[in-house]
């Protein structure tokens, strides 16, 4: 049932383990691995990319599965899950939950989110995840009746400036109040979280559920953060003497 599915997620984590084409750990038996060891941490649910990332995920854990489909279209920014053919494959590889991108961004081929709505509830019972860049997006998505709103695409499509290290928690406590607040839709928090207590603090702004990809699954990227981070230092050092106030660090 789609409610005990989303109900055995609730107050916890989600880790995201994608791995794009290029990206060391890409492929299912790495993605599986990485899941392993995001269960054996204590994780609540994976988000996986893909049909064959789903299914190999699907066998190394017991986890409920947020399934997308990534494709690229010419002439339409949306890529995640933008149409049916890709829900269709999210559907027949077993995901729990099927994502897409709910923006008002134009989709390929002429598709509108209520078409693709209305297709996916038509062939599955399957809780529909609406990835959303804002607070508007999420209300849209709640009218239209998905099962759960996540705020996975903010800071990286629509208006909203780039957020680096730091969720923007005054957008969390707009959306969990318009959605969940006047719909009764839980929001996710996704993006943009890297440390323990930004996730915490999700959660006591009314966040159904977090989750975390990037700080967790991507360990070129935390690698280079720590780089990033060290060579800063090092032109601290430089002009002011060696001293760094612990606030001048990207977060």
């Amino acid at each position: 049932m789609p409610g005990s599915v989303l109900e055995s997620l609730a107050g916890g984590l989600i880790v995201s383990c994608q791995a794009g084409e290029g990206d060391p750990l890409h492929g299912p038996h790495f993605m599986a691995e990485m899941a392993k060891a995001a269960y054996q941490g204590g994780a609540r649910g994976i988000r996986a990319n893909g049909a064959a990332d789903i299914r190999a995920i699907r066998q190394a854990v017991p986890l409920p599965i947020v399934g997308i489909v990534k494709r690229h279209y010419p002439g339409s920014p949306v890529y995640i899950t933008p149409t049916l053919a890709e829900a269709l494959e999210v559907l027949d590889a077993g995901a729990d939950v099927a994502a897409c991108d709910a923006t008002a961004r134009p989709r390929p081929g002429g598709w509108t989110l209520e078409r693709l709505v209305e297709e996916m509830r038509a062939r599955s019972a399957v809780p529909l995840m609406a990835d959303v860049s804002s607070v508007e997006e999420g209300v849209r998505a709640a009218r239209l009746g998905f099962d759960v709103v996540a705020t996975t695409l903010v800071g990286y499509a629509g208006d909203h400036e780039p957020l680096g290290y730091r969720p923007d928690f005054a957008l969390i406590e707009r959306m969990v109040a318009e959605v969940t607040g006047r719909f009764g839709v839980p929001v996710i928090v996704e993006g943009h979280i890297w440390e323990p207590d930004q996730a915490r603090r999700c959660l006591e702004l009314g966040a159904f559920a977090v989750v975390v990809g990037t700080a967790i699954t991507r360990p070129q990227l935390i690698t280079r953060r720590f780089v990033e981070a060290m060579g800063r230092r090092r032109t601290d050092q430089g002009e002011g003497g060696g001293h760094e106030d612990s606030a001048t660090v990207r977060r």
